[in-house]
Order: C-alpha cells, then structure tokens, then sequence
C-alpha cells in the first residue's frame, strides 16, 4: 500500500520530547504536564535509566531513543581501545537501562543496535555511538510520518475515532504512532471527530493526549475510560487506534493497561481496531501474549489523582502497567513496512520472518 503525501506535517508536529544538547540529554517532564513544561537533563546512563522507570519519558519509541543516548552518556565514563573493548565495560550500565521498562520492546531493541555497532567500532567507538542513537532517533520521526499516511488511508472520511493512553510526539520522536495516524487523518480531512480515554491511573490521555492535540489546533473530546462502550454505542466511533509495547508473532499486542476490554468493545459494536507501532515493536521471538512479561507498578499509584488520597488506608491494591490485546481483536496492525489487515502468524511471518 502507497501512503498519501499530502500532509502539511509541520502544522501537526510541534513537540519533541527528547533532546541531544551535546552535552546532556533534556527530557520534557510528562508527569508534569499540562501545567509545567519543564525538562530534565540527564548526564549519566543512570539518570536515564531512573527517568524511564520514573515515567519522566514514556512512549515505547521514545524509551528506546532515550535509552540509546543513555549508552552515548555511559561511554563517557570509560576509556577502551575499540567497541569490543568498551562493549564489556559497558555492559553493567546496559543492564541496568534495560531493566528499567522490561515490557517496551523498543527498549531492548534499541540497546541491542548500540551493541551491534560497538562490536565492529574502532578506536573512534564512542563517535559510532553517537551516530547510532542518532540514526535511531531520525529513523523513528521518518518511520512514524510513514506510518500515518498508512493508517489514514484505512479510514473513511467523517469517522470518528477513540485513542487510548499517549502515542504522540511525546511518546516517539515526533509525529506520533497512533496519533500520528490522527494527525494525518486530520490533514486529510478523513477524520471527522476525535476522542480520547483518560487513561488511569497516570491519566496519559487527560494529561498528555488532548493537550498534545491542542498545540497542534486539532480539537479532541475527553472521555472518562468507563464511557468507552457508551461512546461506541452511539455510532460516534468508527475506528479505536492505539499505539503497543510489543507485538508478538501472531499479531497480539501489549499496549497501556485498558486496551483489551477496548478491543472487546470495539467487536462488539463493530468499530474498527487498529495498532499502529514501528516495527522494532514486533518481536518475532515471542509466540503469543502469554510469553509478555506483564509490569507490575506501585500499587500505590490507584490510591490517589495528583497527589490527592482518595483510598481509606489498609485497602489492596493491583496495578498491571499493561494488557494483550489477542491479535484476532485486531482488524489492522500499521507498522512503516506497511499494514496487516487481521493479523496472524502467517500474515506476521510474511511481513516480519527473518
């Protein structure tokens, strides 16, 4: 399938949450966002590490990147001959980044290319670093505005659509997954109306989504999480669009904690159900959802909004930072090498076999 060109991407890209000074990595703060937008500079691989845990950055995508510029930050601390060398001495640091989301394939993806280019580097290892975490940056905004005119042309104009959790700028390098599909279907005028999820407990779409969309004059309907099967019922939906943390080899998909019951009611109603995700989210090495390790957050986490207790003490609490979404919920998975309409392990193989 040929993507449209037709998109005027400047007037729907204007955040970029992660940026190389050169010297320090500047993370934009998501957990302060609407109301402060403040960055937080990073100067060791361990100050990534704790900012990917921590949700400072978040995004499968943008975790990724910002984990490939924590290896540039950890090189810093050692001298060696070659890669291979600096390779060995850098390993407790990678470790420790990749420990940090252990669900977001993006993550172990993007440290696994750091690996690879040190294992051929020179003495000029620590400027193939640099080049790399670049590349995988560039690759990602190029990949994503792909993506978007892709997922667009799935849609009929005047649609509706719901997202869920963040899948902007704010969670890659620009553009968006998921809502880059939005902004392109909004260029397109494909898109007629657009809602999004709240997405507790951190509330990504409240906070993060809908603001997102403001900066770039598109206009969005916030809706509590439990109103999605109303919204659906109304006809107001046509299509439900979300971003994923790994797609596995016959097309299931963990995504943001709310996603499967969205999956289940999208069915339901007949609305559409599309996963829009690079395809360094797809790992071909994991049969099916039930090999995804499921992380479990601070319970602590439901207790409260913004800081706020609205849960008596003593009360238990489970907080899964994800579920999977079986692939034959799925109507189409989106990735820059193109789409899989009803996904499953021989459509997946075919697009993704080695």
């Amino acid at each position: 399938m040929n993507a449209p060109t037709d998109i005027d991407y400047a007037r729907y890209d204007h955040i970029r949450p992660i940026l190389w000074t050169g010297d320090a990595l500047q993370l934009l703060d998501q957990r302060k966002l609407p109301f402060v937008v403040e960055h937080v500079a990073c100067t060791t691989s361990d100050d990534v590490a704790a900012a990917i845990h921590a949700l400072t950055v978040r995004g499968a995508p943008a975790i990724g990147i910002a984990a490939a510029w924590g290896v540039v930050l950890a090189a810093r601390e050692v001298d060696a001959d070659d890669g291979a060398q600096a390779l060995m001495k850098l390993e407790p640091a990678l470790q420790r980044l990749n420990a940090s989301r252990p669900t977001a394939v993006n993550l172990a993806w993007a440290l696994a290319r750091m690996r690879r280019v040190l294992a051929v580097a020179d003495g000029q290892w620590k400027q193939a670093l640099e080049t790399e975490a670049e590349a995988i940056a560039t690759e990602d905004l190029a990949a994503n505005r792909h993506m978007g005119a892709l997922g667009a042309g799935l849609i009929e104009p005047g649609s509706g659509v719901l997202t869920h959790c963040n899948t902007g700028s704010l969670a890659t390098a620009g553009f968006g997954t998921a809502l880059g599909v939005i902004r392109a279907g909004m260029a397109q005028e494909r898109i007629a109306r657009v809602f999004a999820g709240e997405t507790r407990p951190w509330l990504q779409g409240a906070r993060l989504t809908v603001w997102e969309l403001q900066q770039d004059g598109i206009d969005a309907t916030l809706i509590a999480d439990s109103a999605a099967s109303h919204l659906m019922k109304t006809g107001a939906v046509q299509w439900v669009i979300v971003g994923a943390d790994r797609i596995c080899a016959n097309g299931d998909t963990a995504n943001k904690i709310g996603t499967y019951q969205l999956a289940i009611a999208a069915r339901h109603h007949g609305v559409k159900f599309m996963v829009v995700a690079p395809s360094s989210t797809v790992d071909m090495d994991t049969a099916d959802g039930t090999e995804i390790e499921i992380e479990q957050r601070d319970p602590g986490e439901l207790y409260g909004v913004g800081g706020t207790r609205t849960v008596a003490e003593g009360i238990a609490a489970w907080n899964p930072v994800f579920d999977v979404t079986p692939g034959e919920l799925i109507d189409a998975i989106v990735t820059e090498r193109g789409v899989i309409l009803a996904p499953s392990v021989a459509s997946m193989q075919a697009a993704f076999s080695r």
